[in-house]
């Protein structure tokens, strides 16, 4: 078969660079521990000819496109309550347990939304001697 164009220098190398910015796509892609790995990645090139109408002359457009994977969804959890006004709202569980509290990386203590539960004092408790 004759070599009708040379594909690395057609369009003064537009068509290999299209191909080559859509092939670093698909592959930072595939290296985002967020994407999905067994799903494909897909590049795809469209050489689009339209004739004149004396059709001795083409134009000729180069398009590329890649379809990526999109990221994994992020999974968490809603508390769903009512306002003192009987309005409803929502609150991220941060405890995984509603109602249960929780020491933060910082040693506070939070209630199941990650708001500071206010400190308790202490109790007025008699010094016991120790033999």
């Amino acid at each position: 078969m004759k070599k009708i164009i040379d594909l690395n220098t057609f369009a003064g190398g537009a068509l290999a660079e299209k191909v080559n910015i859509e092939m670093q796509k698909a592959l930072e892609n595939i290296a985002d521990p967020n994407t999905d790995h067994k799903k494909a990645r897909k590049v795809t090139v469209s050489i689009t000819l339209k004739a004149n109408e004396r059709r001795n002359l083409a134009n000729v457009i180069v398009d590329t496109k890649s379809t990526l994977v999109p990221a994994v969804g992020v999974e968490s959890e809603l508390i769903i309550d009512f306002t003192p006004e009987g309005d409803i709202t929502g609150a991220e569980l941060k405890s995984g347990i509603p109602g249960q509290a929780f020491i933060s990386d910082d040693g506070e203590i939070l209630d199941d939304k990650g708001k500071p539960l206010p400190a308790e004092k202490p109790k007025n408790q008699k010094i016991v001697q120790f033999k």
